[in-house]
């Protein structure tokens, strides 16, 4: 197993706008997790790719009533200080829900000779999802860290995870604990 960590849409525009909302709150409560997940693919030379939201300001998400965030060339776009980085990482900008859509996220991955995709960030229910089933799209296995992942409500959370975790798709898609994620690595 060749793994790579995706860490999706955790951007200072989400974290400082929204700072009081839910899925705000829940995502500063896994950051701990998150960065020691992160710590551990720095360790292990694995690679951890930042996924980020960044829009125009007339891109088309917004013509459903979504406010404008992330635009590109702003500090909004900027991936949040709170999670640990180094030089090596890769930034991947996307303008739709998916790292992968539209995006070299694939050729890069398949450069890297990576065959699973672990899944993290913002919003379960929507781009950390939909990553997850393109990664299985695109050929990679993937796993979407439950403790390391919010949605906007957390029932809408645990009822992503909830499907998931019982997928037909299994092994291809697993939801696991980033405690199960740690003991993979080992």
């Amino acid at each position: 197993m060749k793994p790579a960590l995706v860490v999706v849409d955790l951007l200072r525009d989400t974290f400082d706008r929204h700072a009081e909302s839910f899925i705000v709150k829940s995502a500063k409560t896994f950051l701990p997790r998150l960065n020691d997940l992160i710590d551990a693919f720095h360790q292990r030379a694995f690679p951890v790719i930042f996924a980020c939201d960044s829009f125009l300001p007339d891109d088309f998400i917004f013509q459903g009533g979504m406010e404008p965030h992330s635009l590109r060339g702003t500090p909004g776009e900027s991936i949040i200080i709170e999670l640990h980085r180094n030089a090596e990482d890769h930034i991947l900008r996307k303008r739709r829900f998916s790292a992968f859509f539209k995006t070299d996220l694939d050729q890069t991955l398949r450069t890297l000779g990576i065959d699973v995709v672990l899944v993290t960030g913002i919003a379960a229910s929507i781009c950390v999802l939909t990553t997850a089933l393109d990664a299985i799209s695109h050929d990679f296995s993937a796993i979407i860290v439950d403790d390391c992942c919010a949605a906007h409500r957390l029932e809408h959370h645990k009822a992503i995870v909830d499907v998931y975790r019982h997928t037909p798709l299994y092994p291809l898609l697993q939801v696991m604990k980033s405690d199960q994620c740690f003991e993979l690595l080992a």
